[in-house]
């Protein structure tokens, strides 16, 4: 397949370089206090966001390849679409599909799960985020398993239960140990087997570690579920309270690792022969104990058992590393990512951002694949993140993000620069109304000084976020108001800054605009028309 593109007759491009700024969870809200974008002190986006190649675009739901649009947007299926410029079914939507006809438990990998753990003494056991927010996992894939489980015969199950309160409410977690334990009790009797939860923790300092951020978490992890080693409790409900009455203050995310367990002993650790599922569906959190399992040289962390079992993730995590080895559902197939037809046109470029989301503009972009597309004419630079909780350091890398684009567009080797500033949505995860706010300022100084370089450059600069969060820091629900760590369902901004823009376009009047319709925009920002399957350009030439 060829992947020329025609060059367009109205416009040959500007002069500099074009910049692509991903304000990362920075939407737009109500404009009251609960929204930590309106609340900041924003010069720089109240300029931009009045002008004339201003818009909105929409960026949850079906927008983004989600179920419906009750669904939020994430990181992974916004970038995803920002990149491939068309609109794949995702990961939540894949699973639902699979589950619903029956086609999970029909394949390979789901009957030698199975057949394994119906052997003598052998457990089944599920690793994954216990909550119905449907970013990284949803509980009813995980009840859904566990029933054919008991409808197949496999006598023993476990549960190593990640705590969620941040794409749900943030004090939620007894609630769906609440759900789950009246499923497994029900179960239990109807099919006299054994069903126990056996583990878990909250997702930030348990097990869901991402791109090598902090490979003590997947470590903690590791200890609870493999090995039984942590703080023991009755069970879950007990963990969650007591952590809890320690710290009135502490929320489900930041919940220490528990373990299960019975006169001294815990109640699940994953042994030799057994049959291991993480049913989560998102690959960002779940390649590094992903890679535990699978890899016998793993050098991260000393696992003090290497274990014989068959692991499988819920989904191919990494499709271009193949992690993990063993899965349940295929990932979407996300082809001919823009970047391919920046390469195939000999277009340098650049990708930047801390660890936090440096896969975003690099894995996630490329459509699911690891690596460059061509290390001749790209360039990815990874600032590692800090690693302590983001309210502690709203700032995050914010600055040197920033420092290190402007030397990248200033040397004159590139004329295709994207960057993801982490601040509204890793700080907006915390709930904490003035780091949020000092986040979003942040990221409003680094892009102004970004837009000022661009036009002494005689560039373009392309400014918008793949969701909203810092925009929703909380709701009012039976006239309490509860603490939003989620993604919010608000449209986000799309704006144009053009040092040579003479009225040459306009922002086109397209019955829906969403992140998908990006790609097409930067390549005819470059001079190309897009490819004919691409969803269509955000701008019409006159």
């Amino acid at each position: 397949m060829s992947y020329q593109l025609k060059k367009l007759a109205s416009f040959s491009g500007r002069k500099g370089p074009l910049l692509l700024i991903i304000l990362d969870g920075i939407g737009l809200g109500k404009q009251d206090e609960s929204d930590g974008v309106y609340m900041a002190n924003t010069p720089c986006f109240d300029q931009l966001f009045k002008g004339e190649l201003f818009t909105t675009l929409k960026a949850h739901g079906t927008a983004v390849g989600m179920p419906s649009d009750d669904d939020m947007g994430n990181s992974e299926v916004g970038h995803n679409a920002l990149g491939a410029g068309r609109v794949f079914a995702q990961g939540a939507k894949l699973v639902n599909i699979s589950i619903n006809e029956g086609s999970i438990f029909k394949t390979k990998t789901w009957g030698q799960l199975v057949a394994r753990a119906k052997r003598d003494g052998q457990t089944f056991h599920f690793i994954g985020l216990l909550s119905d927010g449907n970013v990284h996992s949803h509980i009813n894939h995980l009840f859904a398993m566990v029933k054919q489980c008991a409808q197949e015969g496999v006598k023993k199950v476990r549960i190593h239960a990640l705590l969620d309160g941040r794409d749900v409410y943030e004090k939620s977690a007894l609630d769906y140990i609440a759900k789950t334990e009246s499923l497994l009790k029900e179960l239990n009797q109807r099919y006299n087997v054994d069903y126990r939860i056996a583990s878990g923790g909250g997702r930030m300092v348990t097990t869901m570690d991402r791109y090598n951020a902090d490979w003590s978490i997947v470590k903690r992890g590791w200890d609870a579920h493999v090995l039984g080693k942590g703080r023991m409790f009755k069970s879950a409900a007990e963990a969650v309270s007591t952590y809890y009455k320690e710290d009135p203050t502490i929320t489900d995310q930041y919940l220490d690792s528990f373990v299960i367990g019975e006169k001294g002993k815990p109640v699940g650790t994953i042994q030799d022969g057994d049959s291991v599922i993480f049913f989560n569906f998102r690959g960002d959190r779940a390649i590094e104990l992903s890679r535990a399992f699978d890899e016998k040289d793993l050098k991260e962390f000393d696992r003090q058992r290497i274990l014989n079992v068959l692991f499988a993730g819920m989904m191919e995590y990494d499709g271009d590393l193949h992690v993990p080895k063993h899965y349940l559902v295929n990932p979407p197939q996300l082809d001919r990512p823009v970047s391919v037809y920046l390469c195939a046109q000999g277009i340098k470029s650049f990708a930047i951002s801390e660890t936090q989301k440096y896969g975003h503009v690099t894995y996630f972009w490329n459509g699911n694949n690891s690596g460059y597309i061509d290390e001749s004419l790209e360039k990815y630079i990874e600032i590692p993140s800090d690693r302590i909780r983001f309210d502690k350091a709203p700032k995050m890398k914010a600055y040197e993000i920033t420092e290190k684009t402007i030397e990248l567009l200033k040397s004159g080797q590139y004329k295709f620069g994207r960057l993801n500033f982490p601040n509204g949505d890793m700080v907006g995860h915390t709930g904490v109304p003035e780091a949020i706010i000092k986040a979003v300022e942040t990221v409003d100084e680094c892009t102004s000084k970004l837009v000022e370089v661009i036009k002494k450059l005689n560039g373009i600069a392309v400014i918008l976020a793949d969701h909203g969060n810092a925009d929703e820091m909380f709701t009012i629900k039976d006239g309490k108001r509860i603490v939003s760590t989620s993604h919010s369902l608000n449209p986000v901004p799309f704006v144009i800054v053009d040092s040579g823009y003479r009225g040459e376009y306009k922002i086109a009047p397209l019955p829906k605009r969403g992140l998908s319709n990006v790609a097409a925009t930067l390549l005819n920002f470059l001079g190309y028309e897009k490819p004919v399957d691409y969803d269509p350009s955000l701008i019409v030439f006159k």
